[in-house]
């Protein structure tokens, strides 16, 4: 039996200060936002929790491990994921010296640490993460 009701993925901005972690996703038709600026995260495996799935991702995407006391936020959104199950959105504040020890992975073209502000005004990041680190940063 599950642990935790079906949802379809997780999503996670990693901050420091006035930092972020972006990566630029692959430049592949068949994937959705091809080439676009993201966040790290991704699908549900197994009985993952939504916070499993954004942690577990950070370390595959960037061999980043998160401590679940850094995560500040969470936020669901019913309905918006793939068949229709809802998407988890999550914010961390990290400890000075986290993003040094960034390994990229084997997936997408490249990655940085951008300001937040530079962040949310690209034309070519992916509109939904944007407005949700928006609502965040708005309280």
């Amino acid at each position: 039996m599950p642990t935790h009701p079906p949802f379809s993925g997780a999503k996670i901005a990693v901050l420091c200060e006035q930092d972020i972690l972006i990566y630029q996703r692959d430049d592949k038709p068949s994937i959705p936002w091809p080439g676009l600026w993201d966040l790290p995260g991704g699908g549900r495996e197994d009985d993952e929790t939504p916070l499993q799935t954004a942690l577990r991702e950070t370390w595959e995407e960037f061999a980043l491990t998160l401590d679940p006391a850094w995560v500040v936020w969470s936020q669901v959104y019913p309905g918006q994921g793939m068949n229709g199950l809802d998407t988890w959105f999550f914010v961390a504040q990290v400890p000075p010296g986290t993003f040094d020890q960034v390994v990229f992975g084997d997936e997408g073209q490249r990655w940085e640490v951008s300001t937040i502000a530079a962040y949310l005004s690209r034309p070519d990041a992916i509109d939904r993460l944007q407005n949700r680190l928006r609502e965040y940063l708005a309280l």
